[in-house]
């Protein structure tokens, strides 16, 4: 389960990524499956993977995802497999688009 917290001095940083999926509400469930599938069986065995979340509007036309990763390279390196390669290549043909962006927590209340 995600933990949202600031780093503390010392603490080892966490690397944080938001992820925006817009898709229709024909396709969001079709999306949600593969993202579901993509983390159960991909995403949540690669290294420095901390936790995720995914999150859809009322409307059905976005999907966000919220993961944590150890570090910035952990994260890339899983893009970079050829198994999520092939899966991402199949996410992009149930949306619109999705675009990751790595973030840094600045606060928390």
């Amino acid at each position: 389960m995600p933990q949202i917290t600031v780093n503390a001095p010392g603490a080892k940083p966490v690397q944080t990524v938001l992820t925006t999926f817009d898709t229709t509400p024909g396709m969001c469930q079709d999306l949600l499956e593969a993202l579901q599938a993509a983390y159960a069986d991909c995403i949540s065995k690669q290294h420095g993977f901390i936790a995720a979340g995914l999150h859809v509007n009322d409307a059905q036309t976005r999907i966000a995802n919220y993961s944590q990763w150890q570090r910035r390279e952990d994260f890339q390196a899983m893009l970079r497999t050829p198994e999520m390669r092939d899966r991402n290549r199949k996410i992009n043909e149930l949306c619109k688009s999705f675009e990751p962006v790595m973030y840094d927590v600045a606060e928390v209340f």
